[in-house]
């Protein structure tokens, strides 16, 4: 046999499965089915198929399988298929003659009810078949359009017209989304997600074999190469069987996909040779109204060939940025550079108390012109907010005062010179009004088109009237010598995306009226909609636009990312080179070991370096003066990477790799292997210098986790401050820097995925169409994004240099517009100018106040010198051993109810999985149970096969320091680390060159699977700070059980309801179970009560009470420890609250109650207060008025 000619063994199932899909006859079928098939030999220079079956055949069904063998060839595009019996070598008639034939029609409803499920087109004996195929017709690629099986003829549907199963459907739609999931086999599917106009589809794809003998990496390389032939946004026809899925609310899918076909998509060009310039579009950042994404709002633009684009979004300047550097990154691909105009939709107002809003277009044209154009933006909010309905607004007075380096034009027909025409105001009235702007609006009279709709406007009766305004505008710019520019106030990019604006305001409550057309149109057809203007049209669209950009300059509305603003101190650099070396020397000696000195070395040299010396002081300072204050601070995030960090007592984490060190001769051993997890795992060892007990540390956590891989990515600085103490570390944050140039991180609250679905499926839902997933999904990126609020970061703390105006960066503004929060935040929301400015994050937090607590009943400090490694303290996340409790008692298998993280319900089963034996595995369940898809169907599953935990990725570092241990090199496996933690190799799978380094360092593909099914991991540094903090918890759970749960209901059971506890152990019981029972429908109070009832329930099994509430012993707000157990607060019984049990707390101080009546008047407290503190027992004995009762 020649090299052109090879043989291949189907697979039986899969073949007969596709044949079926054939419409052949009865007799056609039977024969196929009836006669087994041994090979089929490929012939890739004749381009024939010859199918040997081993049977005995008549005359007749020789006949019915050349039949079979003519349909098998015309969908396979084959020149000639032949069935040929084994013994006898006789070739039933063949179907073609050494030339192609086009495919013959097929018929609209298939006679065969039987739907494919799996596709013949999909096994890899045709794939390289077809393979060969093409390449001897043209090097390998098709030029038909075919990207998936064969070549589709018939005429595709709407999808609102697939209603039923059927075969041999064919539909035409957009792309809309993937779904990837790898089976149990070994076997890939793939979900497209496709829509048109009327409705969407999903269509099933399956990779590999039905069964076993699968290739995962094939699979998932076929999958890949599928996908990036028709990514989102792609047109494609596809052809398959129509039926029911069984596991998607029974939605009708398709299946036995035949064909994929991509379409080419016809996209709007603006093909003028003067391009007109937009100066009225808003974006997703002006308020539930504009939904044009910003970048391809840019990326249109710039594909259109315009050279400027304003953005004008109501209010707020929001978009900026992002709009900024997605111009930048453009113009760097391309060499386009698009001026983009900076600019704001104000509202305007006569003065602050008139009810009125006029809106007003504020264009800047130089840097002066957008520092002034910040201003107004802060001085609207912060004064002049009001207005029917509220807005932040300006008056004329105002924007005089900064009206250098601004153009101002008049806006819609909400602006003054458009309302004054239709309220009828006489000509020199209107000439007045008009000639305060530098330039005049009209707009297409479709965005008027309202109208002619509302009764309050009885002159205006039809699209003649409304040109007749706009008539009346131009005329008015020409009498004051003012240009006039054609605008379509964009709130949406395409005409077909009115349909997602009428969906948001249809949920907001709106009318469900026709939708404007408020897209952005090119300059043909602007030019089109303006023709009734004559040869004024040209002037107004395209001239006057031009004019006006012009006199705008280019500027950037924000520094490059690469240009850290950061406050100044003196000697900061030095401070923490010094301080770094110091605390080094004190813990490892005069002379540093090497991987100490080298770690130093290459930490200082990019902090210093790069400028991040201030941030990493300040955060010094901070936790100093938490630290002096008696409070101790965790860290969160990345921060526990830094080695400087450890040196600077911002964190406890030692991220060196795992090691002994002497404090007395300074002997160590490091261990740099990776066969130790973690430093606290090693054995407790005595010196062998000195006899010295030697100190355990070492995390083994990169640098590179917290500045990149090249040590230049700005320090995100997360600190947990006891909830008590935050207050202060952020007047702390003011008194070193000033009040003016500290504010809050802005932040952005925009619809989500889920909340997009919901407006969307309710509206349809609502006018009684409802749709399937797909086609909702397909609108949801169209919703998700756009600005519902704005809010502050829970401890994000900007800090402005001092010699900065905060203008230069931001204006700034009250959250969610209300000023009665006296907080002021930046404007931006700061990922959008992160790496520009310095953000601290000062964040409040239950465990720092915990441990506040517990030291100060059992001695300053004695939380921090807790050892690590307490067997008794391990034996918690074993058993129930350490409390003297059965399982059975307290309800769990694992004894962890109230210790940091690892007291619910999901990560107690976590627990019981794990087995933690030491601190390693503790950080593992952190890292699992903080992460998204890193517990559940990844290390869940894979511990239950057998896999060591050690095998499995539970931290962002953990992929990292695996692969790296493996033979990676280390950026390459930085990068995967990279790419996985965000959930790209989730979402889009692994690059090639990833794939390729995997395969060199021989991952198993167990691995590589977790990696793609992972969404979110945690930072080891993290973990570690959490882990430290829950385990000195834990060891005051066994060794210090009344301090742990006066420490624990004081500070964690903020709603501990005495008068609840007090009804005894089995009403407690029963009502954990109650709650249990009803899952996720249990309401979020009773959810509460049930976690602190699991407590009282295990301190009352071991032995202690809760003492009755006495009213002059009982603390207002804290539990306090007494010889059998705890006296609960005043605060605590249900129905008081803080402020009475404070008043009473005050009053008692002035001697006893004589009666309730005088408790009542003393404690200034309500009857109701009363009744419910006598009810409980608390008042026994005591009178209820001050009177002496005669009778």
């Amino acid at each position: 046999m020649s090299a052109s000619c090879y043989k291949i063994v189907p697979n039986r199932h899969v073949f007969l499965d596709f044949m079926i899909t054939l419409d052949l006859s009865p007799e056609q079928r039977h024969c196929v089915e009836t006669f087994p098939i041994r090979y089929v030999e490929v012939d890739e220079a004749r381009n024939t198929w010859k199918i040997f079956y081993d049977a005995a055949a008549t005359a007749l069904e020789q006949q019915e399988l050349a039949a079979a063998a003519k349909k098998l060839a015309a969908a396979c595009s084959v020149a000639q298929v032949a069935f040929v019996n084994v013994h006898a070598d006789q070739v039933a008639a063949p179907c073609l003659e050494d030339e192609e034939v086009p495919l013959p029609p097929e018929p609209e409803e298939p006679p065969e009810e039987e739907q494919a499920q799996d596709d013949f087109f999909q096994s890899e004996e045709y794939l390289r078949a077809l393979e060969a195929v093409e390449a001897s017709r043209g090097g390998g690629k098709r030029t038909d359009g075919v990207v998936f099986g064969r070549k589709i003829t018939k005429k595709a549907r709407t999808m609102a017209e697939v209603v039923e199963e059927e075969n041999n459907v064919v539909v035409e739609g957009t792309v809309v989304g993937f779904e990837v999931r790898e089976l149990r086999t070994g076997a890939v599917m793939l979900t497209i997600k496709l829509s048109d106009d009327t409705e969407g589809l999903f269509a099933k794809i399956r990779f590999g074999e039905r069964n076993e003998g699968n290739d995962p990496k094939k699979n998932q390389k076929e999958c890949a190469d599928l996908q990036a032939k028709i990514p989102e946004g792609s047109l494609v026809k596809i052809q398959g069987n129509i039926t029911v899925d069984k596991y998607a609310n029974s939605e009708l899918v398709m299946v036995g996909v035949k064909g994929i076909m991509k379409e080419p998509v016809e996209l709007r060009e603006d093909r003028a040779e003067v391009k007109r310039v937009e100066l009225h579009c808003h974006t997703k950042m002006s308020k539930m109204d504009g939904l044009t994404p910003i970048k391809e709002l840019v990326d249109t633009a710039v594909r259109w060939g315009h050279k400027a684009l304003a953005l004008t979004d109501h209010g707020v300047v929001q978009a900026f940025p992002f709009a900024y550097d997605e111009a930048k990154d453009l113009a760097k691909k391309n060499g386009w550079e698009l001026k983009l105009i900076y600019g704001v939709e104000g509202y305007l107002c006569h003065s602050r108390e008139d009810k009125k809003n006029y809106h007003i277009i504020l264009l800047a044209k130089n840097v002066e012109g957008l520092r002034n154009l910040y201003r107004l933006g802060s001085l609207s909010p912060l004064q002049y907010f009001g207005g029917k309905p509220k807005r932040p607004r300006m008056t004329k007075g105002l924007l005089d005062q900064y009206r250098d380096g601004l153009i101002i034009g008049s806006a819609c027909a909400a602006g003054e010179v458009y309302r004054a025409i239709l309220a009828g105001l006489p000509d020199e009235e209107v000439k007045e009004i008009a000639s305060y702007y530098d330039y005049l609006e009209i707009q297409p009279t479709g965005n008027n088109n309202y109208l002619i709709r509302d009764p309050r406007f009885p002159d205006i009766h039809s699209v003649e009237d409304l040109q007749a305004i706009n008539k009346k505008i131009l005329a008015l710019g020409d009498e004051l010598g003012k240009l006039t520019v054609a605008t379509c106030d964009v709130h949406f990019l395409n005409p077909e995306d009115a349909l997602a604006r009428k969906i948001l305001q249809a949920g907001m409550g709106y009318p469900d009226e026709e939708q404007p057309p408020l897209y952005l149109r090119t300059t043909e057809e602007m030019l089109e909609e303006f023709s009734y203007l004559g040869d004024r049209a040209y002037e107004v669209v395209v001239e006057n636009a031009n004019k006006i950009s012009d006199q705008v300059e280019h500027f950037k509305p924000v520094p490059d990312r690469d240009q850290l603003y950061s406050p100044t101190i003196p000697g900061a650099k030095e401070k923490v080179e010094s301080l770094s070396y110091a605390r080094a020397h004190e813990w490892y000696g005069p002379k540093l070991p090497k991987i100490v000195e080298d770690r130093l070395k290459q930490e200082l040299s990019s902090i210093i370096g790069n400028g991040f010396s201030v941030l990493y002081y300040i955060a010094h300072l901070l936790v100093k003066k938490s630290n002096d204050d008696g409070y101790m601070v965790g860290s969160r995030g990345s921060v526990g990477s830094s080695f400087v960090a450890t040196m600077l007592n911002i964190t406890e984490v030692n991220p060196l790799v795992p090691h002994y060190r002497c404090p007395h001769c300074y002997h160590t051993e490091f261990f740099t292997d990776g066969s130790v997890g973690s430093g606290f795992d090693l054995p407790e060892k005595d010196c062998p210098e000195c006899g010295t007990p030697m100190i355990r540390d070492g995390h083994n956590i990169p640098f590179a986790v917290f500045l990149g891989f090249h040590g230049d990515k700005v320090p995100d600085i997360d600190l947990n401050f006891s909830g008590e103490y935050q207050p202060r570390a952020h007047k702390y944050t003011e008194e070193l820097f000033g009040r003016d140039n500290v504010f809050r991180a802005g932040t952005l609250g925009t619809i989500k995925d889920k909340t997009a679905y919901g407006y969307i499926k309710k509206y349809y839902e609502t006018r009684g169409e409802p749709k399937r997933t797909a086609f909702i999904e397909g609108l949801i990126p169209k919703l998700a994004g756009v600005k519902r609020t704005t809010g502050q970061h829970p401890g994000g703390i900007v800090v402005i240099p001092r010699d900065l105006d905060v203008h230069y960066i931001t204006p700034v503004s009250y959250p969610a517009d209300d000023p009665s929060c006296g907080t002021i935040t930046t404007h931006y929301d700061f990922h959008s100018i992160d790496e520009r400015i310095v953000k601290l994050d000062i964040l409040g937090h239950d465990d720092p106040t915990v441990i506040k607590m517990l030291d100060r009943m059992l001695g300053e400090d004695y939380c921090r010198n807790i050892p690590i490694g307490d067997p008794d303290t391990m034996e918690l996340f074993l058993s129930t051993k350490s409390l003297g409790v059965t399982p059975e008692q307290i309800g769990t298998d694992v004894a962890t109810y109230g210790v940091p993280e690892c007291g619910t319900r999901f990560v107690r089963q976590m627990i019981s999985d794990v087995k933690p034996k030491n601190f390693s595995d503790l950080l593992r369940i952190s890292g699992y149970s903080h992460g998204t898809d890193v517990w559940l169907n990844n290390a869940q599953d894979l511990i239950r096969s057998g896999t060591p935990t050690e095998d499995t990725i539970s931290t962002r570092d953990d992929i990292m320091n695996w692969l790296i241990n493996k033979g990676m090199e280390p950026s390459m496996a930085f990068g995967i680390m990279e790419w996985s933690r965000k959930g790209k190799a989730h979402k889009k799978g692994f690059e090639p060159d990833q794939l390729e380094a995997f395969e060199k360092a021989h991952i198993p593909d167990f691995y590589i699977k977790a990696c793609t099914t992972l969404q979110y991991l945690f930072p080891k540094a993290h973990a570690v700070a959490y882990v430290l903090s829950a385990y000195r918890i834990a060891y005051c759970k066994v060794h210090h059980p009344k301090e742990f749960y006066a420490a624990y209901f004081t500070v964690r059971a903020p709603h501990f309801d005495y008068t609840l506890v007090h009804k005894g152990l089995d009403y407690m019981k029963r009502f954990i179970q109650n709650v249990n029972a009803q899952g996720t429908k249990a309401s979020v109070n009773d959810k509460d009560t049930a976690t602190y009832m699991e407590l009282c329930v295990e301190m009352l099994e071991r032995g202690f009470v809760f003492d009755e509430v006495d009213l002059y012993k009982s603390d207002a707000h804290k539990f306090l420890v007494t010889e059998k157990g705890l006296l609960p607060p005043l605060g605590a019984i249900g129905g008081i609250g803080g402020v009475a049990a404070e008043g009473i707390v005050e009053a008692r101080k002035k001697g006893p109650f004589i009666s309730q009546e005088d408790l009542r008047n003393r404690a200034k407290i309500s009857t109701s207060n009363v009744e419910i503190l006598d009810e409980l027992g608390v008042l026994e004995g005591m009178p209820k008025t001050d009177q002496i009762e005669l009778f």
